[in-house]
């Protein structure tokens, strides 16, 4: 449990201050009075910083660190790569390491999904699979086919092509006029829908927008398994099943952004077996190295590839460091650490463990739903439960980042307090967490967002 120390302005804080851009933060937050939260080391599900206190690691870093902190066998992966080759790119030329771990994750992923394309990370790997789709039409004569059609409040990265497709407005808008082409449908937020809705409603506006759009100039569809954005949206029954046949109907390809919900995330290695669908290109990164080096990918079916399999024809995008020998001999450790360990299986074992902790929650005023699947989980926070009304800007504003998001941290549990959409608070811990973990969890969060209502709410 973390205590609240006095502040010393370290030498760390104030090279940090004076030199560190952090990203997706207000810089001018920090000063010596307000200091830099400085992780200096970490150790499976926990991670401490420079004053010595301890965190539960309730967000894997940022969805990312899938096997817990502290696995020195994928650094000893890497000092042992480096001896053998530390570097070669994949422009012209391959190794060892990027042909076994794409044989790897071929072999796990589902379907005809054979051919994998490495990339730096996330946005990396959304924006090659997106410029992917766009030239597996033009190299069918379907060249007009270039739009894409994402969800609503979704998010899919930060450079400019993953950014169009992203739907969340505050964070497009300062970068406009950003890539031609991205349309938008809404999510599958089930707990604001009204109770008659038609289960398959979003779904169908996809096709609606694909007809709207003109489905010769439509080249793909990008969804999320489980959407991050707004709170772990889950799909309703039938959902995927619904989109892949739309998709099939227009011609259109059917990307399955999984840079989150990948590798054990939702207890599968990919998050599509969850749901039952089989995409065209899934994008990942993150868990793919348990985030101890970075990396991503796309993989694409055969049917995708094919186009560029032949002749002089070539997939003219890449990245100097994809593929990276070191980055992927740690993701080849992953993976054995995954098979050895039956992490998946481990997460499909406890996750209604997980989930009954959370939703034992519900007793509290300020919690209106608990959604998620696997070990990725929001809990929506609202003002009026009966009625479920939301808070507006001001009060999503007192109520994060004027108290819950520094609480939270005060007491030793790291998890995000955002108001991507409506207020919520979402949960993806490392997943090798158990019932010691999950009773943490439950004990900070209840007197968190108790004080919450009683301070913020109620007496606001």
């Amino acid at each position: 449990m973390a205590t609240a120390p006095q502040v010393v302005d370290s030498e760390l804080q104030k090279m940090a201050r004076e030199h560190l851009w952090m990203h997706f933060s207000r810089m001018g937050a920090y000063s010596p009075e307000h200091e830099i939260p400085l992780i200096t080391r970490a150790d499976g599900c926990y991670v401490y910083d420079e004053h010595g206190n301890r965190y539960l690691d309730g967000l894997s870093a940022l969805f990312c660190v899938n096997a817990g902190h502290g696995r020195t066998e994928l650094g000893e992966a890497a000092a042992r790569q480096v001896e053998e080759l530390d570097f070669y790119t994949l422009w012209s030329y391959a190794h060892p390491r990027a042909i076994e771990l794409a044989a790897r994750i071929a072999g796990l992923a589902p379907g005809d999904l054979n051919r994998v394309f490495f990339t730096d990370g996330g946005s990396e790997a959304v924006e090659s699979a997106l410029k992917l789709a766009r030239n597996f039409h033009r190299a069918h004569g379907k060249g007009q086919k270039h739009k894409f059609i994402a969800r609503e409040v979704a998010y899919h990265g930060t450079s400019l092509g993953a950014l169009s497709a992203t739907g969340i407005t505050n964070l497009r808008n300062q970068f406009e006029p950003l890539v031609a082409g991205a349309c938008h449908v809404p999510n599958t937020n089930i707990y604001r829908w009204p109770e008659d809705r038609d289960p398959m409603w979003a779904a169908d506006a996809i096709e609606e927008r694909i007809v709207f759009e003109g489905p010769e100039t439509v080249a793909a569809v990008i969804l999320e398994p489980v959407q991050n954005a707004g709170g772990c949206f889950v799909p309703p029954d039938g959902y995927f099943k619904r989109v892949r046949e739309i998709c099939d109907q227009y011609d259109v390809l059917l990307i399955s952004d999984e840079v989150i919900c990948a590798w054990g995330r939702l207890g599968h290695y990919f998050g599509c077996e969850r749901f039952g669908y089989q995409p065209d290109l899934i994008t990942t990164a993150k868990g793919i190295t348990s985030a101890y080096a970075p990396m991503g990918a796309v993989i694409a079916s055969d049917r995708v590839f094919e186009p560029f399999s032949e002749g002089d024809a070539s997939f003219a995008h890449g990245f100097t460091f994809a593929g990276h020998p070191v980055v992927a001999a740690i993701a080849l450790a992953n993976i054995d650490v995954f098979e050895r360990e039956d992490l998946c299986g481990h997460v499909l074992a406890k996750e209604d463990e997980f989930r009954g902790m959370l939703e034992s929650l519900r007793e509290l005023p300020i919690v209106g739903d608990v959604r998620g699947a696997g070990f990725f989980q929001a809990i929506e926070l609202v003002k009026d439960r009966d009625t479920k009304e939301s808070f507006n800007d001001e009060e999503s504003e007192r109520l994060l980042r004027g108290f819950l998001s520094g609480e939270l941290y005060k007491r030793g549990l790291i998890c995000r307090a955002d108001d991507r959409g409506d207020p919520v608070i979402q949960l993806a811990p490392p997943l090798i967490c158990d019932t010691e973990q999950f009773e943490e969890i439950h004990d900070v969060l209840s007197g968190v967002l108790t004080e919450a209502w009683d301070q913020v709410v109620a007496h606001g």
